[in-house]
């Protein structure tokens, strides 16, 4: 065993060492839990401003610049982040290859689905259209 080594030589053999991409999946989620920190309190204080809650006071908010444009980041980076924690509890739980591919699989589809279905409302609202 070296020095810089911490693995045991079975341990080496068998393969059950690090994979060497925990950190970026970790950084990942940290990143877009932050923004959604940030998203979130400006959601918050956004809807606090607002003279009233209508449908009508809401859909003229979100027909604005600074109502729809962080509105869409706030969808994007919840559907992301959600797939990422989705993602890891599959990883986690489900060991067979198949059945682990068909869920992130099935998952991703209904992220990707969910946000642009959210993004199309959006942008109905945004842009004038009837939600």
């Amino acid at each position: 065993m070296s020095v810089g080594n911490s693995s045991t030589e079975l341990k080496r053999v068998r393969g059950l060492g690090s994979a060497r991409e925990g950190g970026e999946h970790w950084i990942g989620e940290r990143v877009s839990s932050v923004a959604l920190l940030f998203l979130g309190v400006w959601l918050i204080a956004s809807l606090l401003f607002l003279p009233t809650l209508d449908s009508a006071t809401v859909r003229e908010w979100l027909q604005t610049p600074w109502g729809a444009v962080p509105m869409a980041l706030f969808v994007v980076t919840s559907f992301y982040h959600g797939l990422d924690g989705l993602k890891v509890v599959v990883d986690d739980y489900v060991h067979e290859p198949g059945n682990n591919f068909a869920l992130n699989t099935l998952l991703l589809f209904l992220a990707v689905g969910g946000a642009a279905l959210a993004l199309f409302a959006l942008g109905k609202i945004a842009f004038g259209g009837a939600a």
